[in-house]
C-alpha cells in the first residue's frame, strides 16, 4: 500500500490508508485525531464519509451505542480506493443531502419504517428517546434485479438492519396469494400505513422481549410449568 502521507493522493484515498495503517480495523478514533492527521485539509470529515459509498464501514454513536458522541469506530475496510480505477463512485449510489433527507422523512411519515417509533418518543420500558436517520436498504425487485433505496429508521433498528435485504417479489407474491378477506384487511393497514395490534398480540410481543428468567414466570402463571 502507498503511504497515507503521500500528498499526491486524493484526500479520500489518504484517509482510507490512514484508517488501515494508523487506526486499525475495529479501533476507535475521534474527529480531532482525524483533523490533526490532515492539518489544513478542508472537508476531511466529508471525504471520510465518502468511503461508505465504497463499502467502508465507519460507525458513529448512531450505529454503535457504546461510542461517545465524539468517537467513531473503523469497523471494516471496503474497496481499496487507492488502487487505480477503484475510487470511481458506484452507479446508483445516492448522496443523502439535507433536502433529500427531509424528503425521505416526510415520505415515510416521520417514523421508523421498521418499528413505527417517532422522533423523541421513548422506547418501551426505557428513558431512551428515539432518533431517526436515513438508511440505505438493498431491495430485490419483482424482476429479480437489486436496487438500493432510502428508508427512515431509528438508531436501534438501523443497527440491527444493517445487513438486511428487502425482498419486494416475496411480498408481492404473498399478497397475491391472500384470500379476499385477508386482502381487505391488508388493504386497510396499507391505506392507513399503520396497524393497531390487539392486546393479546401486544402481550405476546412484550413476552418475547423478556429475558428467560422472566418468561419462565409467565409460563408458570399460565400453568405451563
Amino acid at each position: 500500500m502507498p503511504s497515507w502521507q503521500d500528498a499526491g493522493l486524493g484526500t479520500m484515498k489518504r484517509v482510507a490508508l490512514w484508517l488501515v495503517s494508523v487506526v486499525g480495523e475495529g479501533n476507535t478514533f475521534t474527529k480531532e485525531e482525524l483533523r490533526a492527521a490532515f492539518p489544513g485539509v478542508s472537508q476531511v470529515d466529508r471525504r471520510m464519509r465518502d468511503l461508505r459509498d465504497f463499502g467502508w464501514r465507519i460507525d458513529t454513536n448512531r450505529e454503535d451505542a457504546g461510542l461517545d458522541s465524539h468517537e467513531q469506530r473503523f469497523v471494516k475496510p471496503g474497496d481499496p480506493v487507492w488502487e487505480p480505477g477503484r475510487a470511481t463512485r458506484k452507479s446508483g449510489t445516492m448522496a443523502i443531502g439535507a433536502a433529500r433527507r427531509r424528503e425521505v422523512l416526510a415520505r415515510d411519515g416521520y417514523m421508523c419504517r421498521s418499528c413505527g417509533i417517532t422522533p423523541g418518543e421513548t422506547y418501551a420500558g426505557t428513558y431512551e428517546a428515539a432518533q431517526l436517520d436515513i438508511a440505505r436498504r438493498d431491495v430485490v425487485k419483482a424482476d429479480g434485479t437489486k436496487a438500493t433505496e432510502l428508508v427512515t429508521e431509528c438508531k436501534r433498528c438501523r443497527v440491527g438492519g444493517r445487513l438486511l435485504t428487502a425482498d419486494l417479489e416475496k411480498v408481492l407474491t404473498a399478497a397475491a396469494a391472500l384470500g379476499s378477506a385477508e386482502r381487505s384487511v391488508l388493504s386497510g393497514w396499507v391505506a392507513a400505513d399503520r396497524r393497531e395490534f390487539s392486546r393479546l398480540e401486544q402481550i405476546w410481543s412484550d413476552y418475547r422481549s423478556l429475558p428467560e428468567e422472566s418468561r419462565a414466570q409467565l409460563r408458570a402463571e399460565l400453568g405451563l410449568g
